[in-house]
């Protein structure tokens, strides 16, 4: 068992101030040095193409150009640097787990992985040209799920990571749909025109309590009405690995459910070590590391790391309306031996 925590970040301003600040957050932190130690290992194995990434994102996503720039300047890097650490082009992304099940006013998520990548960082970003965003962050600037004010909330989850294609990588493209969208049906167009990187599901729910599946991949897109989400797809299935039998079993216990009665009902369902959906994996990359809920109709926010714990809660709405946000870390236990990366570098130092 190890004791995992994340920190609550507040950001705003424009988006190359938001940017510039996190980086001055990040220098000396164990994450950053973390992420240090393995740039020498991405420029060895690969190259990004700068101009590409920098040209798609001026059209697709301009705000994190900008934010990139100002992280850049903050952390005293390159942009060529920072661009192939954060930007999420062309960049690889490791196969992982994750279960989503929404209902008419609530999303619920476990966002299974190993813990060695994680970041550590749940963010609460108010920019002063863009939609206010909370949910945890990874890779910086990418959000691994997350709820705007205008109530639309997206999570992802993995399907395949063979014949990857020059795109963007899933905490990137939820990030953009959180930036520039309002609605599902602003999100779907949005992520039929990106190009993907890999193969994911992408599970977006608006305010009106609609919920779509988007299944991307570098080879086509498509997209159904649903409420249940685990790792393969439905639709282009020729994407799906072999062995998809652990997916296919959450899908099946989670359509066989009874309908909870509220979202803390289906919270406890997807948190519970002992239940069905909760996975302990972490050395198979598909362990839960956090169970979260969004509630679009009245913005809030239930966070927990690891399982049996009490959700710590946020209001986006009163956070924008002036609230102070008291909560500055959030803790929890993991069954495994794998520490997040930020603490095998703190503990090394």
């Amino acid at each position: 068992m190890i004791d995992i925590y994340s920190n609550v970040i507040e950001t705003s301003g424009s988006y190359y101030e938001m940017g510039r600040q996190q980086g001055e957050q990040l220098i000396g932190t164990p994450i950053l040095e973390a992420h240090k130690q393995k740039q020498e290992k991405l420029r060895k194995r690969f190259t990004v193409d700068i101009e590409e990434a920098k040209r798609l994102l001026l059209k697709f996503a301009p705000s994190l150009w900008e934010e990139l720039i100002g992280l850049a300047d903050g952390l005293g890097w390159s942009i060529e640097e920072t661009v192939r650490e954060y930007s999420g082009y062309q960049q690889d992304w490791i196969k992982s787990g994750c279960s989503i099940f929404t209902g008419d006013d609530y999303f619920i998520r476990n966002y299974d992985f190993t813990p060695e990548p994680y970041d550590g960082r749940f963010v609460l970003s108010k920019p002063d040209n863009g939609y206010a965003t909370i949910g945890p962050a990874q890779r910086i600037i990418g959000r691994a799920d997350g709820m705007n004010e205008e109530g639309l909330v997206i999570g992802y989850n993995f399907v395949n990571r063979i014949k990857p294609g020059d795109g963007f990588i899933c905490v990137i493209l939820t990030r953009m749909v959180l930036e520039y969208c309002r609605t599902v049906d602003e999100a779907i167009d949005l992520l039929y025109k990106v190009p993907h990187r890999t193969s994911f599901n992408y599970v977006i729910m608006d305010r009106s309590g609609r919920t779509v599946v988007v299944e991307g991949s570098p080879r086509g897109v498509a997209h159904y009405e649903g409420n249940y989400c685990t790792n393969h797809f439905d639709r282009l299935t020729g994407e799906n690995r072999r062995h998809m039998d652990d997916s296919k079993r959450r899908m099946k216990d989670m359509q066989g459910r009874d309908p909870f009665q509220s979202g803390a009902e289906a919270f406890r369902y997807l948190n519970d070590p002992e239940g069905p959906i909760f996975s302990e994996e972490y050395d198979h990359w598909a362990g839960t590391i956090h169970t979260i809920g969004y509630f679009p109709k009245t913005m809030d926010v239930w966070f927990t790391l690891g399982g049996y714990n009490r959700p710590v809660p946020f209001n986006l709405k009163r956070w924008l309306e002036g609230e102070q946000n008291r909560v500055k870390k959030i803790r929890g236990k993991l069954n495994t031996t794998i520490a997040p990366q930020y603490i095998r570098v703190e503990a090394q130092s």
